[in-house]
């Protein structure tokens, strides 16, 4: 499970040094995408096949599940951090969460979120009151 907050820097080259905590995971290779709120979501490339096998169980009937699939995989890539730790961010994944210098990585679980830091600052702070008022349980069973 991938947990904590970390702020590396990117690179002029768009590379990002993983958490130290995390290399070991991703040693085998990972794939970057597109995730929601412009975080790029890493996932170790076993998880994501996992994840991949799951939404081979949704029905491509459904508009949503078709248009979230074609986001999803459109804007994947996959790497292997090199042997510093570091991982390179495409161009597009750069663009897509805003990507300058100062990011965040946060993990998230099952996989790891980057985000551009003030974008972080802002979600983070948005979250906070409503993650303090919770009273309903999120997730059936949970609490």
């Amino acid at each position: 499970m991938f947990v904590g907050t970390y702020t590396p820097r990117l690179d002029d080259k768009g590379r990002l040094f993983l958490p130290a905590k995390f290399r070991e995971r991703f040693a085998e290779g990972l794939v970057l995408t597109k995730g929601q709120e412009r975080a790029i979501y890493v996932w170790t490339a076993a998880d994501f096949q996992a994840f991949t096998e799951r939404i081979r169980n949704t029905p491509f009937t459904n508009k949503a599940t078709r248009d979230f699939v074609r986001v999803l995989f459109a804007g994947a890539s996959d790497d292997a951090p090199d042997k510093q730790g570091r991982i390179t961010i495409p161009p597009p994944l750069r663009e897509y969460a805003r990507l300058g210098r100062d990011c965040v990585v946060v993990g998230a679980g099952e996989r790891v979120e980057i985000w551009e830091a003030q974008s972080w600052a802002d979600y983070s702070e948005a979250q906070e009151e409503s993650f303090a008022q919770l009273s309903e349980e999120v997730i059936e069973g949970l609490f």
